[in-house]
């Protein structure tokens, strides 16, 4: 009985050891995975936007089979720290004036007619193919959980393909395919997924320039995957450092804006 029992020891010791090694091994992969997935996302972040308080104009162009002719908008982007945003409508006149700001996943438009700003969601559509999170808050990183999905090779380039996962139903989609070069962290492409896992839009990030020491891109391509020829495409230009002081991203601020 006494062999039989330290038999039985024997091989639970040995099972213990193989699994306890196996799942340190496990942990140890997933937690290098999720670090080098979200040091991607966040380096990929940083060559869009400057982590410095900055400004841009975007003009968005929008054409579709019913509508030929380019609807044309421009944009004033005021953005500090990733959370705090004021985008501010320059272009048609008819809408000029009209302000929506951003502070962290809350937003509010103010318009000239109304006495009281308006409750937003990143979500709604602000024009074409782009919704309101689109132009007022590009932080990947601050909205989604990265996991590193696979590796492919696109015409001779390879990329990281991140699957970004939304915090929380705030997010402007709950899913995000995302494309990033693994030689520079550059944004190659993304697809957007509603909550039911339906693929709503792709879009093409193009135009890479050095601005403010980095090579970003200064167009971005977003077409319709439901309806096929309709596209918008943002092209961002004058992008600055500026000093933005607190302040200025609060409701009672945005009518000194007019």
């Amino acid at each position: 009985m006494k062999q039989y029992s330290l038999l039985f020891s024997s091989i639970a010791s040995f099972f213990l050891l193989v699994w306890s090694g196996t799942s340190y091994s496990s942990l140890e992969d997933t937690e290098k995975t999720t670090i080098s997935a979200q040091s991607i996302l966040e380096r990929s972040d940083e060559i869009r936007f400057p982590r410095e308080s900055f400004q841009v104009n975007v003009a968005i162009r929008t054409t579709s089979p019913e509508h030929p002719e380019d609807d044309l908008y421009h944009y004033q982007v005021l953005s500090k720290g990733n959370e705090n945003s004021i985008v501010r409508i320059t272009e048609p006149a008819s809408e000029r004036g009209q302000t929506i700001l951003m502070k962290g996943r809350d937003l509010w438009i103010f318009m000239p007619s109304v006495s009281q700003p308006i409750r937003l969601s990143l979500s709604q559509r602000l024009t074409g193919q782009v919704a309101n999170g689109d132009i007022a808050r590009a932080n990947f990183a601050g909205d989604y959980h990265p996991q590193l999905l696979r590796d492919e090779s696109i015409e001779g380039e390879n990329y990281h393909v991140l699957e970004l996962t939304g915090v929380d139903r705030s997010v402007t989609y709950q899913k995000v395919l995302l494309w990033v070069n693994q030689s520079n962290y550059r944004p190659y492409q993304a697809e957007f997924y509603s909550v039911s896992g339906r693929l709503l839009k792709t879009s093409r990030y193009e135009n890479f320039d050095e601005i403010l020491g980095e090579i970003r891109p200064t167009r971005i391509v977003m077409e319709d995957a439901l309806k096929s020829g309709e596209v918008s495409i943002l092209d961002y230009s004058d992008m600055k450092l500026r000093d933005l002081p607190d302040k200025l991203f609060t409701k009672n601020y945005l009518k000194r804006l007019e």
